[in-house]
């Protein structure tokens, strides 16, 4: 594609024809230009000025500073090259308006390759300036500290070489590989079933000698203060990653602590409150773990091939600041963790009662740390709430969101498309021109897209019985957040991908916990005009739970249906999270901000008093509660979650990401 030419006639004012090629740039750069407005509030200009914003040359899109650096700087002196993480767009600030003319006429419809090998093409936009909210200094949690250089490149070569992972399966220390990782274990075997050991049964020879003397001089030179007697060898391949957890107060000490090799790695770290501090852990360093960044901040690893770091070369390790001036991307490589833990004999009297699984009274953990647990609580406040609240549920979900809408009327005539995820079926019929098939987990919401003549079966997100490739686009809209874990959302976006053929488009809608963007609150929180139907219906309610219930005739976000902030005569209660018995999840108070990633939303269900209760779903008959109530599980996303998620892909490219209504969204392509 030449670009000087396609550029000679963006600017020509006259009447000079265009060929099919010049069009084509013409649309997609004015595309560019739109959803830059629309999505990020970027508004470009016609005029020159020294700054320009580069679309698809963003982190996002799997482009590094250095390779965006190496196309923009062949144009003149730059004084920025601004960065935002997680987005599919940058900023370039050129010395002069004459260089910045330059690099729009050069690399306008450019190629460059991406860290994963894939072509991606710029469109350049003039904009009077680069701006971009800045997040406030972030300080480490409580009790953290990272040793950079603990051990010597030897050292490390010694470790690694002492793992022996393909022979001595008859050891008791060997144990099967995980579902995405190799581990061993020494000392006392971890039982991931409940996140413990058996204190009673050590495993025979203890830590290995070479630990021991690693151990040993950590202790004499102060950077732990006891010695493990329990060790966890994991082993990581790039895009794989571990829950948000926090290691069982019952079993193991105050002090945690992780010896990184072979791979420098970004960890996550989040308070109960909201707060997340990312902290890079560089190849050859100690994590150690003690007082509240142990026993109240969850720790976890996002499963993503690529990490978004600090460009400076003189920064190594510690927090991973909001300098989008100095961020770039860092393909993660084999990263093997040494971590180290003392058995726990005696109780746990820490200050954190709320997350202490000694102290509290709940028995289930706040999220889950293993695949059967993360099952087990879908099942319970997911696929079997959906099928009990069915009918009610249906009879507020027939308003579709125009943006979804405008995504299928935008498909080519024929184009097949999958609805995963598809509940009533509200979208199966939306463009009579392109053949769509939906599939569910909930039998009763299929039954009501038969009743309505569509071709919808039962299926799991994370394993659809279709052929790979075999789809145009596919739709998930608020499916996604339903998924307990890190690692099975990113198996359900990948499952999403595997339908698609190559140049096949995904939309994906997830719940957002930002409800205000940009001084905008959502309708979610701006709540309904509708009036309740009448006051026994609103005692009823009270009587339930204490909440006032608004039994919608439209819906405008996720839960417009659960309840309303306030009317003329009853306050909605406060936003302070409350407690549904035998769970430590919060649940989430209904037309108010979340504080809180991992909720549980309650649904009040609307029964009809002349409904013959022999037809009623199965769990629901003969319950006297004229309104039951039911917690539904949802993991909000946070601002650039769902991209950073999309990103743990590989195989696809970020073409749109925006907020809609209290909803973060994607497009995906397959490439």
């Amino acid at each position: 594609m030449a670009a000087p030419s396609i550029t000679m006639n963006i600017n020509h004012k006259g009447g000079l024809k265009l060929n099919k090629i010049e069009k084509k740039f013409l649309r997609k750069q004015s595309r560019a230009r739109h959803v830059l407005l629309q999505h990020e509030g970027i508004q470009a200009v016609s005029h020159p000025t020294q700054s320009l914003v580069v679309a698809n040359g963003g982190l996002g899109n799997g482009v590094s500073r250095k390779q965006l650096l190496l196309a923009l700087e062949n144009s003149g002196p730059m004084e920025a090259l601004l960065m935002p993480p997680n987005k599919p767009y940058a900023f370039v600030i050129y010395k002069t308006i004459e260089e910045s003319k330059k690099a729009y006429a050069n690399l306008n419809g450019k190629e460059i390759i991406d860290d994963l090998g894939q072509k991606i093409i710029l469109y350049l936009n003039y904009v009077e300036k680069a701006q971009w909210k800045k997040l406030g200094l972030q300080a480490l949690p409580p009790g953290l500290l990272v040793v950079e250089e603990i051990i010597s490149s030897e050292d490390e070569k010694m470790l690694l070489e002492s793992v022996n992972w393909t022979g001595d399966t008859g050891n008791q220390n060997f144990q099967k590989s995980l579902k995405h990782r190799r581990v061993k274990h020494f000392g006392y075997e971890f039982n991931y079933e409940n996140n413990s050991v058996d204190k009673d049964k050590p495993l025979p020879g203890g830590l290995p000698d070479i630990c021991n003397s690693i151990l040993e001089k950590w202790l004499k030179e102060g950077y732990i203060k006891h010695k493990p007697d329990q060790l966890t060898i994991n082993q990581y391949e790039p895009g794989h990653g571990i829950p948000a957890h926090i290691d069982t107060h019952s079993a193991f000490e105050d002090e945690i602590i992780s010896l990184s090799l072979g791979s420098e790695i970004v960890m996550d770290f989040k308070h109960p409150e909201g707060v997340t501090v990312q902290v890079m852990l560089p190849r050859r360093s100690l994590l150690v773990m003690t007082g509240e960044s142990r026993y109240l901040w969850t720790h976890g690893i996002t499963p993503r091939k690529f990490d978004t770091v600090q460009a400076s070369e003189q920064f190594k390790g510690g927090i991973i600041t909001s300098d989008i001036g100095d961020l770039t991307l860092s393909k993660r490589g084999i990263r093997t963790s040494f971590t180290f833990r003392k058995v726990r004999r005696v109780p746990c009297n820490c200050s954190y009662s709320s997350v202490c699984d000694r102290q509290r009274k709940a028995t289930l953990p706040s999220l889950p740390e293993s695949s059967k647990e993360a099952c087990q609580l879908e099942q319970e406040h997911v696929h079997r709430v959906y099928d009990l609240i069915a009918r009610h549920f249906s009879s507020t979900r027939h308003s579709p969101w125009p943006r979804i809408v405008e995504f299928l009327k935008a498909l080519p005539s024929g184009s097949v498309v999958a609805d995963v995820g598809c509940g009533n079926g509200k979208y199966l019929g939306i463009n009579k021109e392109l053949y769509m098939i939906g599939c569910d987990h909930s039998q009763n919401l299929l039954d009501i897209c038969r009743e309505r003549e569509f071709q919808a079966l039962v299926c799991d997100a994370l394993s659809i019985p279709f052929r790979s490739g075999s789809f145009d686009a596919c739709i998930s809209i608020a499916v996604i957040h339903h998924f307990s874990t890190a690692e099975r959302r990113v198996a359900a976006l990948q499952e999403l991908v595997r339908l698609l053929r190559p140049g096949g488009q995904a939309l994906i809608y997830v719940w957002a916990m930002e409800q205000e963007y940009k001084n905008h609150r959502s309708k979610y929180l701006r709540g309904s005009k509708t009036c309740l139907q009448d006051k026994e219906e609103i005692n009823n309610v009270i009587a339930a739970e204490g909440l006032l219930v608004n039994q919608m005739s439209g819906e405008n976000s996720e839960d417009l249906e659960s309840s309303v902030s306030s009317t003329d005569n009853i306050k909605e209660e406060g936003c302070k999270p409350r407690k549904v018995p035998n769970s430590e999840l919060p649940v989430h108070t209904n037309r108010t901000s979340f504080h809180s990633q991992d909720v549980l939303v309650p649904w009040h269900l609307k029964r009809n008093p002349g409904k013959d209760k022999a037809v009623e779903p199965f769990g629901l008959a003969g319950c006297p509660d004229p309104c039951p109530v039911f917690h539904r599980y949802y993991h909000v996303f946070c601002n650039g979650e769902l991209e950073a998620s999309c990103q743990a892909l590989g195989d696809v490219n970020i073409l749109q990401s925006y907020y809609d209504e209290g909803n973060w969204c994607v497009v995906l392509q397959k490439v």
